[in-house]
């Protein structure tokens, strides 16, 4: 099978040829359809965090495909299944984080493409339970993105427990913004966009943002106040100034949602204001399965719009540089 793989932190993926991989105990074969690329495959390949993959792996946790093998005691599964590979790749069920409901918070927790091989290959091998089932009625190309951008929004948008005509503000509009602006919207806020670019922009206007800021144009923080301040900010770019900046746009009361991991980890807020106006700031990583199944059935519904574009693998470098260069709209999906 063709398979992307990362060799080393400091040089480009290497296109391979590797067996077909067999699945062991609890685990499906998957044949692979299409894969999104997330910004956390960049940062794996690269080595960006404290805690590092260990090369050579496969990258990849928005794989979408077909089981055509079981492996021993496997029952929840079927040889036919459209299923997802998401990032959490396998959670322990055991510890107190899996038994209510944060399996996202398991430590003992495998994540697709960075702890086990992921989805960036014709063939992968996952564990069974923590697949999830895509619903008939979405494409692999759109539910390639739901699998991380999709689902990773959505429940960093659940946990800021939005009451309806919020305002709610995105700073970051790609490959996960394009999808926080129409949760935002389904949750009942009044969505703000934050970004650099126009077309991002209109993008986000297209998709409901009711109002759009340019934070290359101005201040950004300046331009929220004058909206009403936002009383959620989302936090989606790898910046600690982004972060900075939505921490001083809230209302007091407002909610700091913090997704997007730059390599720079440090921000600075001011106590005084966070006591002061009664200002939480929550981390947020991915979803649960329960989410993704949410997910998946809010675009069955016809409540989502994917804005996708679909690369072939081969061409898995310059697809890096595009969205290291900003050139893309929303998501790019390696198509099989």
């Amino acid at each position: 099978m063709k398979a992307a793989v990362v060799t080393s932190f400091t040089e480009p993926l290497e296109i391979q040829q590797r067996d077909v991989p067999e699945p062991g105990p609890g685990e499906v074969l998957i044949r692979l359809e299409t894969c999104g690329l997330c910004h956390t495959d960049i940062h794996a390949a690269h080595g960006d965090w404290p805690v590092k993959p260990s090369p050579p792996f496969v990258p990849g946790h928005e794989g979408v495909g077909i089981v055509e093998k079981l492996g021993d005691g496997v029952t929840s599964r079927a040889v036919g299944d459209r299923v997802a590979i998401p990032w959490l790749g396998y959670a322990c069920g055991e510890c107190r984080y899996c038994i209510d409901g944060r399996e996202t918070l398991c430590e003992n927790q495998r994540n697709s493409g960075y702890s086990v091989d992921g989805a960036f290959a014709e063939y992968a091998v996952a564990s069974a339970r923590f697949v999830v089932q895509v619903p008939e009625g979405i494409s692999p190309i759109e539910a390639a993105p739901l699998t991380c951008a999709g689902v990773t929004t959505y429940k960093a948008l659940k946990v800021a427990h939005i009451v309806p005509t919020e305002r709610v503000t995105i700073f970051g509009i790609g490959g996960l913004g394009h999808l926080a602006v129409q949760y935002g919207r389904i949750m009942g806020g009044s969505v703000i966009a934050v970004d650099v670019e126009d077309a991002k922009l209109d993008l986000a206007k297209d998709l409901g943002a009711e109002h759009v800021v340019n934070a290359a144009k101005g201040d950004p923080v300046e331009a929220i106040r004058e909206i009403g301040g936002a009383d959620v900010a989302l936090v989606l770019a790898a910046s600690p100034r982004v972060f900075e900046q939505a921490f001083a746009s809230l209302n007091r009361g407002g909610r700091l949602i913090c997704v997007g991991l730059p390599a720079d980890q440090e921000m600075s807020v001011s106590i005084f204001d966070t006591v002061i106006k009664g200002l939480s700031i929550i981390g947020s990583i991915v979803g649960t399965r329960q989410d993704l199944a949410e997910v998946f059935a809010l675009h069955a519904a016809g409540h989502t719009r994917i804005i996708a574009e679909t690369r072939p693998l081969e061409g898995v470098n310059d697809a890096i540089a595009e969205v290291l260069a900003g050139k893309v709209p929303a998501r790019l999906v390696f198509e099989y």
